[in-house]
């Protein structure tokens, strides 16, 4: 598989199981009813779609050694996607930031049983 095929099957992976996870995380164990499960798909979209190409085409040219690039990778991406529901959806920081990595958790997870 092409290092693009694997990119574009990772952003399906990944925004499946993020979205999946954030929406669960968010209406049943945050218990915030008040936020449309439309709203939830669409930030999650938006998270995944912003940072998933930098993590694959933009960080390997800055940052060479495997560990340093997923640890650093992985931890911009948690940053920013929790930014992303803090803003979109009016999350508590905090919660934000806690979805956000359980979401990554998993799709990373997720993705390398799969790939």
């Amino acid at each position: 598989m092409f290092y693009e095929q694997k990119f574009l099957f990772s952003l399906l992976l990944s925004l499946i199981t993020e979205i999946l996870v954030t929406s669960l995380l968010i209406k049943f164990f945050f218990k915030q009813k008040e936020i449309k499960i439309s709203k939830i798909i669409f930030a999650g979209f938006i998270a995944s779609a912003l940072t998933l190409p930098y993590f694959w085409f933009v960080l390997p040219f800055y940052v060479f050694n495997r560990n340093a690039y997923i640890f650093i990778g992985e931890g911009a991406i948690v940053l920013v996607e929790a930014l992303v529901y803090y803003q979109f959806l009016q999350l508590k920081l905090s919660r934000a930031f806690i979805v956000s990595l359980i979401a990554n958790a998993a799709s990373v997870i997720l993705g390398l049983i799969i790939l």
